[in-house]
């Protein structure tokens, strides 16, 4: 088989961690950039919601009409996972077709040349992996599946219930990429408050944070996805506590009225969630981001008014915005009340102003202050401007700042080397800052 491949991983960092896993098991081909040259072209699709499943047919489909003949086009992961039998009748471009339980067996499919779905979603333990985007930053997937029974999430009916990755799993990988020079990590799952409950126990998150701090070269680390319901107060003080994991709090609440969050089926009401929240609020140096839905069926105008309140007072340092998605498998799709597209964009184009202005408030409000940030490399504004982030920040998410000075003159600045800095500016959406000097 030649060996060119290009590979095109869609949707959430989950699905990048399962797309670098197939590149570990094809290091034997050639990475390109090129899909016109590529001998095998595999896409690991995102089936979540509407729009992640037209952009993952979309992107199947213009690389098939671009690609060279007697290749290998392989659509791989959720929507792939998700609608199978479909897929298989309707799409004949596709060579190869596989969900969420190969991966690791992807070397193999590529030589057998046939689709295949297993009956377990592969739960990432010592498979090899290619880290990409980052040479010090990795995520680090902690189970796989949910066991939640949220309204508008078809994720468990085709990714079935949690299942946990032993601590030993987790901290060899960490152990392994920290040899290879990683030392900022991301913790990730469908719901990652519920780590271990399938094990029977209740706290996992906690013995997790134990656990990786006693790694020497682990420097920074931060959990993302917390569910409110399965999120204790003694999870957010041991965080807080941890001299590894910053008080990074990334908890999708979805809404905020108590009736809207029954129909939601959280689990958890409006005072509950609040309480959560302030104690996040009240760590020092936290950082605070949520995730809201517009349009869920039999929201109601007074409904979203209180979200679009709360959303604005709180004090979020970052929101993400979300049309709500009618999905088959879903107990939201039998819902009466559907609220029609152009109500849902109206809204969401409200909230979503609310939450630009949310992040102009986050980014103003460090103007003056020092932190520790991370310097990936040179900036795509100006030749004299480095690019860095905040290392409490989330790669990519979060936001970027521009070094623009240093306060010595004779010290070489290094990527991937952290750094004290002070924040001294805010231009349109990016903060400035002056570094002073390394500090691990």
């Amino acid at each position: 088989m030649s060996n060119k491949l290009h590979i095109v991983s869609l949707g959430c960092t989950k699905n990048l961690v399962d797309t670098e896993v197939m590149m570990g098991k094809l290091q034997n081909f050639e990475l390109t950039d090129n899909n016109e040259d590529a001998d095998v072209i595999i896409v690991n699709t995102c089936g979540f919601i509407d729009a992640a499943k037209e952009e993952s047919l979309n992107t199947v489909l213009s690389l098939h009409d671009a690609r060279k003949e007697d290749s290998l086009l392989v659509m791989a992961g959720c929507l792939s996972e998700r609608y199978q039998d479909e897929l298989m009748t309707q799409i004949p471009e596709v060579d190869i077709f596989t969900g969420v339980g190969d991966y690791d067996k992807i070397d193999e499919l590529l030589v057998e040349k046939k689709s295949r779905f297993s009956d377990e979603v592969f739960l990432i333990d010592g498979a090899e992996r290619v880290v990409t985007g980052s040479t010090y930053h990795a995520y680090i997937k902690l189970s796989e599946g949910c066991n939640q029974t949220c309204s508008f999430c078809a994720i468990p009916s085709f990714k079935g219930k949690l299942n946990s990755r032993n601590l030993d799993s987790i901290a060899k990988e960490v152990e392994g990429l920290v040899k290879k020079g990683y030392y900022d990590f991301s913790f990730v799952s469908q719901d990652s408050s519920s780590y271990l409950r399938d094990q029977n126990i209740k706290d996992g998150l906690s013995l997790l944070i134990q656990r990786i701090e006693l790694i020497e070269g682990v420097k920074s680390a931060r959990i993302l996805y917390l569910y409110p319901s399965t999120t204790s107060m003694a999870l957010l003080k041991n965080i807080a506590k941890s001299e590894i994991f910053h008080n990074y709090f990334d908890m999708p609440i979805q809404h905020i009225n108590d009736d809207m969050l029954r129909m939601m089926k959280r689990g958890f009401g409006k005072d509950k969630t609040i309480a959560l929240l302030d104690f996040m609020r009240s760590l020092p140096n936290s950082f605070v981001r949520t995730s809201f839905i517009v349009g869920h069926p039999n929201e109601t105008p007074e409904m979203f008014e209180e979200m679009c309140e709360f959303a604005s007072s709180f004090g979020f340092d970052r929101i993400n915005v979300f049309s709500y998605s009618d999905e088959e498998t879903t107990p939201a799709f039998d819902y009466e009340m559907k609220i029609d597209d152009e109500t849902k964009a109206e809204r969401a184009q409200i909230l979503g102003d609310i939450a630009a202005e949310c992040t102009k408030k986050s980014l103003q409000a460090e103007i003056g202050k020092e932190c520790e940030l991370v310097i990936d490399g040179e900036s795509d504004e100006h030749e004299f401007l480095l690019s860095a982030r905040k290392l409490i920040w989330a790669p990519e998410i979060d936001g970027e700042i521009y070094v623009n000075d240093r306060t010595d003159d004779s010290q070489e600045l290094e990527f991937t080397k952290i750094y004290k800095a002070k924040i001294t500016d805010i231009v349109g959406d990016i903060l400035t800052a002056t570094v002073d000097n390394a500090t691990k």
